[in-house]
This record gives C-alpha cells, sequence and structure tokens, in this order.
C-alpha cells in the first residue's frame, strides 16, 4: 500500500473511533482485554518462533556488555538511537492511569508475567530475524509474522491498536475531568455513558479537539519515525514527570527515609535523563509537536486557574461582615416575599459580596435565604452521608442558612431535582437537630459533636406531621463562624422537659414556615463576576484576562447548565472587579 493510502485509512479509522465515542465503551469493553491478551501472546508467540528459526544467539543481547559495545562503536550516533529505542517500552507511562481501574496487585501481575515477558520475546525475535534479512529493517514487525497467520495477526494488530487508543481517549476524558474538578480547567459537558461504571465518561468538546489533533498529525506528518518522534517525546517528559512528582510524595507524603528517596531519584533519573538527552536531538524531526501542544494546553490551563483564583480572592476580601448583616434587621431593610432564594457562592464561610449588590439593588428577598456552596475536594469521592454540611447565619428570625454541599473529582454531581430535594432534606434536618439540642433533649441518639450511638442505625423519612424526621447527612451545629460536622441518621422524637417542649413547638413552627416557603417558590440566585486587567496591567496580562480568559469564560460551561437550574427560576446578578 503507498503512503497515501495508509493516510486515508488511518484518518477513516480515526474519524470512526471517535465518532463512537458517545456511545461509551460498556457494551464492547469486554472485547478489550481479550483483545489484548491474545496480542500479547501472539507477539510473544511469534518471537519464541523467531528465535527458534533464525538465530538464537541474540538472547546475548540481555547482556549488559554489548549495549557498551553499542556505544563505543557508535559513538554519538549510537546515543541520539536511544530516542527511537525508547519506543519499545511506550505505553508504560498509562500505568498509573490504569490505577483508577484496577488493583494495584493486579497490573503488577499482569506487566510482570505477560507484558514484559511478551515484549521481550517479540524484540528478540525481530533481532533474530533481522538477522538474517538485514533489508526487512523498516518493517520487520510484519515481515517477520509467519506465512500462515499473517492476515489474523494483522487483523489483531489493528484492533489492539484501536484499543490503546480508546485507552489513550479515556484517560484524557478522566484527566480533563479531574483538573475540571480542581478548578484547573474550563467547565466543560461530562456525559456519564454508563450506570455501572462511574468512571466512564464523554467530553464532546475534547473528543473532537483530539480527533482534530490526531488527524492533523497523522496526515500532516505521513510518516512513521516522525510520529515516533514525536511520540517518544511525549512519553520520556511523562515519565520525568512522574517521577518528579513521586519524590515528592515520598518526602511529604510517605515520609519515607531521605537514604531511601535518594536512591529511588538516582536509579530512576539515571534512565529517564539519558534517554530524555538523547530526545532532544529528535525535536527538530516531530518532537516538537507534544511540546507545542503541551504549551498550548498549559497556558490556557495557567490563564484560568489565575483568573478563577483572583475571583475567588476578590470574593473573599470583599465577603460581607456580619454586623452589617445584623444592623438590616430581620427584614434586611427590604420586603421579605414568600418562597426561598438559593444564593450561589464559592464560599464557604461568611456572607457573599453579591449578595450586598443584590439587595441594594433590588427592593424585595425572599423569606428564606441559603447560600449554597458546591466545592470539589481534591479525593476520590464523598461519601453520601458525608456530603451536606449545614449551619445557620445569624438569627433565627433572620432564615439565613449555609448549605456546602462537597464532592470529590471523581463524584457524579445529580440532576438539579436531587440536589434540591437533599439540599432541602438536609435544611430540615438541621432545624430538627438544633432545636431538640437547644431543647436540652435526653435522647442517647446524638451527641454535642455529631457522634452517632450504637442505637442509631435505620433510616426513615421525613414526616412532618408525626413531629419525625431522619436522614443521612452531616449537619452544622454552631453559634460562630466555624462548622461542626455532626452525623444525625435516625428517627427521633420529642419529649423531656417543658424547655424541650418549647423547643418542639418553635422546630415545628420553623418547620412548617420553611415548607411553606418551599411551596411557595424557590429561585436561584447567581453571580456572574467578570474580571478585567487594570488599565496599568502589563500587555501580556491583558491579552491573558481580558482576552483569554473572558473567551473561556464565554464558551465553557455556565453554572446554571452544571446544576441544571430551570431558566424560569434563574437570576443572574453581575458585577466587575479588576485585576
Amino acid at each position: 500500500m503507498s503512503t497515501d493510502v495508509v493516510v486515508v485509512v488511518a484518518v477513516v479509522i480515526l474519524v470512526g473511533l471517535f465518532s463512537l465515542q458517545h456511545y461509551g465503551v460498556d457494551k464492547v469493553g469486554w472485547l478489550f482485554a481479550p483483545i489484548v491478551l491474545l496480542w500479547f501472546l501472539l507477539i510473544g508467540g511469534i518471537g519464541i518462533f523467531n528465535i527458534w528459526k533464525h538465530d538464537s544467539g541474540v538472547l546475548r543481547a540481555f547482556s549488559p556488555v554489548y549495549i557498551f559495545r553499542y556505544f563505543k562503536r557508535r559513538g554519538k550516533k549510537g546515543w541520539t538511537s536511544l530516542g527511537g529505542i525508547m519506543l519499545s517500552i511506550t505505553g508504560t507511562e498509562a500505568l498509573f492511569a490504569d490505577l483508577a481501574h484496577f488493583p494495584v496487585s493486579a497490573i503488577q501481575l499482569a506487566f510482570t508475567v505477560v507484558v514484559f515477558p511478551c515484549l521481550l520475546l517479540a524484540y528478540s525475535g525481530q533481532a533474530a530475524y533481522l538477522m538474517n534479512n538485514k533489508d526487512h529493517a523498516s518493517d520487520a514487525f510484519y515481515r517477520s509474522i509467519p506465512d500462515g497467520i499473517y492476515w489474523p495477526m494483522f487483523i489483531i494488530a489493528t484492533l489492539a491498536a484501536i484499543v490503546a487508543s480508546q485507552a489513550t481517549i479515556s484517560a484524557t476524558f478522566s484527566i480533563i475531568k479531574q483538573a475540571n474538578a480542581l478548578g484547573c480547567f474550563p467547565r466543560v459537558k461530562v456525559i456519564h455513558t454508563s450506570s455501572k461504571f462511574l468512571g466512564q465518561i464523554y467530553i464532546p468538546d475534547i473528543n473532537w479537539i483530539l480527533m482534530i489533533l490526531c488527524i492533523v498529525v497523522t496526515a500532516g506528518f505521513k510518516n512513521q519515525s516522525q510520529i515516533g518522534n514525536a511520540y517518544g517525546t511525549a512519553v520520556v517528559i511523562v515519565m520525568l514527570a512522574t517521577t518528579f512528582l513521586m519524590i515528592l510524595i515520598m518526602l511529604l507524603v510517605w515520609r519515607c527515609h531521605w537514604i531511601l528517596v535518594f536512591i529511588f531519584a538516582a536509579l530512576s533519573l539515571i534512565v529517564e535523563l539519558t534517554y530524555f538527552s538523547a530526545v532532544l536531538f529528535k525535536v527538530d524531526q516531530g518532537g516538537w509537536v507534544p511540546l507545542v501542544i503541551a504549551a498550548v494546553f498549559l497556558f490556557i490551563m495557567y490563564v484560568w486557574h489565575y483568573g478563577t483564583v483572583k475571583r475567588y480572592e476578590f470574593e473573599m476580601h470583599s465577603k460581607i461582615s456580619m454586623a452589617w448583616i445584623l444592623g438590616l434587621g430581620p427584614s434586611l431593610g427590604l420586603v421579605r416575599v414568600p418562597g426561598i432564594g438559593l444564593v450561589y457562592t464559592e464560599l464557604a464561610s461568611g456572607v457573599p459580596h453579591i449578595f450586598s449588590h443584590f439587595i441594594t439593588n433590588l427592593p424585595a428577598i425572599h423569606s428564606v435565604v441559603v447560600f449554597v456552596c458546591v466545592k470539589y475536594l481534591p479525593v476520590y469521592t464523598v461519601p453520601e452521608d458525608e456530603r451536606f454540611l449545614v449551619k445557620r447565619i445569624g438569627p433565627k428570625n433572620f432564615h439565613m442558612f449555609r448549605c456546602v454541599a462537597r464532592y470529590g473529582y471523581k463524584d457524579l454531581h445529580k440532576k438539579d431535582e436531587d440536589f434540591e430535594k437533599k439540599l432541602f432534606d438536609n435544611l430540615f434536618m438541621f432545624v430538627r437537630l438544633e432545636s431538640m439540642m437547644e431543647g436540652g433533649s435526653d435522647s442517647d441518639d446524638y451527641s454535642l459533636y455529631g457522634q452517632q450511638t450504637q442505637g442509631s442505625k435505620d433510616l426513615l423519612l421525613s414526616d412532618t406531621n408525626n413531629n419525625t424526621f431522619s436522614s443521612v447527612v452531616d449537619l452544622t451545629i454552631s453559634s460562630c463562624d466555624s462548622i461542626v460536622p455532626a452525623k444525625s441518621p435516625l428517627h427521633v422524637r420529642t419529649s423531656g422537659t417543658s424547655s424541650g417542649q418549647v423547643s418542639s413547638q418553635r422546630e415545628v413552627d420553623e418547620m412548617e414556615f420553611l415548607t411553606t416557603c418551599r411551596d411557595a417558590g424557590v429561585v436561584h440566585i447567581m453571580g456572574n463576576t467578570v474580571v478585567r486587567a487594570r488599565r496599568d496591567s502589563s500587555l501580556y496580562k491583558k491579552l491573558s484576562i481580558d482576552y483569554v480568559y473572558a473567551f473561556l469564560r464565554k464558551i465553557c460551561r455556565e453554572h446554571s447548565v452544571i446544576f441544571n437550574v430551570p431558566h424560569e427560576s434563574l437570576l443572574n446578578v453581575g458585577q466587575v472587579f479588576y485585576v
């Protein structure tokens, strides 16, 4: 086949592969492991056949003496050839990405028993074949396949390449989602393609960007060696970055002895820096491609993170003091209309500046105000019973609350109907628990810091008519500005002293008030803070903030879309600040 035909076939396969991503891999994922296992067993078997048939003397290459002889004989050319040799171990950089889907022992077993031996046999077999067929060096893999299994092997090789590409695509989706959750990448649409496996996701925007980049690289280079140089450069840099991050983890997290860290760093960096020095000679032969792509994405992530952090710092420093809120009185200086206003903010404490902007420009505010803060924590997942933190802001007659919803970077944010229901369930539970503690209840089911006793096991449904309420939630009982979590999954009934009866009556009244307000309507209030560069800022900063960051904010998903807020109950409040 000519080079042009190969490029056309590759582009068709790429378009088909990326076009099918929205269906997910749940239906065909069970085929991946058999295909890859069959691929490794075949290349290992073909390697054994070629070693036996052509030259078993190639096994002497396992001796490290020959690498020194090779460098001595070839000099600089031998050193730079390490950039191509690097391709023999590509794929191992995906090892750590697999840790999210498989146990460590499974990966260790697969790499030790299957992958590593089969790769050694495959490359040794090709070397043995080339001993008698030196003119086939440019296409040693397919040339070394026995004629009887050539076409089956060709099909398996194509399927294995597709599986490897799918693994890279899925890993890219996972990394983008985690970076998005940590505030290091613009908000993009994430679709979960499987109801069984949370890690199987699809990101349309990233999918089509990847497809375009793959087609450009494939059609632009038309040369396998140049694509190999680009791939090798990316792999070496990934391995170096992984090693440096591992050193930090050993020092700061595992707190290993410095001698152990030094041994690990020395052994790893000697090998990786050796390959890296060889790859540098390949930068002008295709190795520049991953560097340019990485630089573009790094710039985008840096600008987005910088703008996001500055916007958050502005909101932190311009918070409204509680003295100002208390000075307005229970009515907040406005008309309190029936309903509940959910004010979304990134602040986990304090009242955001956007709220003062809102109440100074509008003559009315809802009877109940809840400041909602959705936080993505740098953990894999947050258990459902630890997801919500609730506290009261100001005196009871102000009817102001705060709810912090916490998610891990792998958690699926539920649709608004479910999120809103859970939010109100936690709010009602907070009111009931607060009233019970103020009344001095003798119940053994709760303690001051929310420690659940052994008798508290059953989950019940909310029933305000029977004065019972239960849920599995994280609450906060605090009269100050701190948040104290309190787990409380139980069936609770009011009993005890007269003070407890008074508190119970107040609790019923407030819960009825909250229910009435919820039935009157819920309005979602979202702040839209626009970031601008100061007039005296540098040209680089003006371009980054006024154009790049503004463009990213414009094309990324709005919070209202992420939370599935209906447009008829959405209210946007805008403001501008300068950095």
